[in-house]
């Protein structure tokens, strides 16, 4: 029996997965959460959107980290998916369209990322953007050996000192808590959040959606409720029946 879905490598950018044949597909980069880049959900994630038509490639930017260990988000370059959003667009086997999908802290990567390009007037601007549970400020730095229960001798607060990002190899302008100004991009967006997330704070994809309003965007928003940052199984196939729809409709 020949595979329906087939693993595809990107060059100097990872693998991930498509229909079988030789394309082209509309294609999307897949950003992780502070889970990691080995911990496979985004490999999971690449492999349901490859099911439905697309070229899904997850881009592993967390720093350091293996199989046991989810690495850390600290000054990690977002010079880099940039340029993996021009490498994908370039690649014989994405469509004309290059779509951008990222969950918690890989929605905060997505969105950051596109304001900065949108700022800049850079090309290869992704042609349309979702994020899930995402942050409406850009957050601290994160490192997972620090990640413990309260009460755990090991456990140590999270110093919002420290630097997520770096842009054009400085974080001076990405300092915790200033606002991601998403409302530069002017394609569509797709935002969503589950009403009791006790990770991120649904009220973030609130101020979010009021602050596009008040630009006079329309992103499309989708609210969960009683949804926690991990979501039922009803509460997930309808997410991913309504992210298939959303990039199938901008990137097809």
């Amino acid at each position: 029996m020949s595979l329906k879905i087939v693993r595809r490598s990107l060059p100097n950018f990872g693998w991930g997965y498509s229909p079988a044949g030789d394309g082209p597909f509309p294609a999307i980069l897949v950003l992780h959460g502070s889970e990691g880049g080995w911990s496979g959900w985004n490999y999971r994630n690449a492999a349901i959107l490859a099911a439905h038509g697309f070229l899904a490639i997850p881009l592993g930017y967390s720093k350091g980290g293996n199989s046991w260990n989810a690495g850390n988000i600290i000054d990690v370059p977002l010079d880099r998916t940039a340029e993996a959003l021009a490498t994908l667009r370039e690649f014989d086997l994405s469509g004309p369209r290059i779509g951008l999908y990222g969950a918690s802290r890989g929605a905060e990567h997505a969105l950051l990322l596109t304001s900065l390009m949108a700022r800049d007037g850079l090309p290869d601007l992704p042609d349309a953007v979702a994020a899930h549970s995402p942050p409406d400020v850009i957050c601290g730095a994160f490192d997972a050996k620090m990640w413990r229960d309260a009460g755990d001798p090991g456990w140590q607060p999270w110093d919002p000192a420290n630097r997520a990002w770096t842009w054009r190899g400085s974080s001076d302008q990405l300092l915790p808590t200033t606002p991601i100004e998403i409302e530069r991009f002017g394609g569509p967006l797709f935002l969503s959040h589950g009403t009791r997330d006790a990770t991120w704070s649904v009220d973030m994809t609130r101020r979010l959606w009021e602050r596009l309003k008040h630009h006079g965007r329309t992103p499309e928003v989708h609210l969960y409720e009683g949804e926690g940052h991990g979501f039922s199984d009803d509460a997930e196939n309808q997410q991913y029946e309504r992210l298939v729809d959303f990039f199938t409709r901008h990137l097809s």
